[in-house]
C-alpha cells in the first residue's frame, strides 16, 4: 500500500528534477521513491554486512579463547582455512 507524503523543497530544485525527471521519461515522484528505496536497501546491505563480520570477529576471539588455541604471536591466519569455513558456511564446500 503507497502513503502520500508533503515534502518541503526549495523551487528551484524542484525545477531541476522535473527537468531531470523528464529526461529520463519519469517522475520526480518516482525519483524521490526510488531513491529512499535504494537508500534503504543500502543501509539493510551495510548492517547486514556489519552483523556478518561481528560474528566472524566473535568466532575468531572464542576459537582463540578454547584450551590450546591460539593466542598472541601464535596467532597465525590460515587463508585456506578461512575460505573452506566460509564456503561451508554458504553451503558451497
Amino acid at each position: 500500500m503507497t502513503k502520500n507524503i508533503t515534502l518541503a523543497i526549495d523551487e528551484d530544485l524542484l525545477d531541476k528534477a522535473r527537468v531531470l525527471a523528464a529526461m529520463r521519461r519519469t517522475s520526480v515522484n518516482a525519483m524521490v521513491r526510488e531513491f529512499l528505496d535504494r537508500e534503504v536497501r543500502r543501509e539493510t546491505a551495510d548492517a547486514r554486512r556489519a552483523e556478518a563480520w561481528l560474528g566472524l570477529f566473535k568466532a575468531v576471539d572464542a576459537e582463540r579463547s578454547k584450551p590450546g588455541g591460539q593466542t598472541g604471536e601464535d596467532a597465525k591466519f590460515d587463508r585456506d582455512a578461512f575460505h573452506d569455513e566460509v564456503m561451508r558456511e554458504r553451503g558451497l564446500l
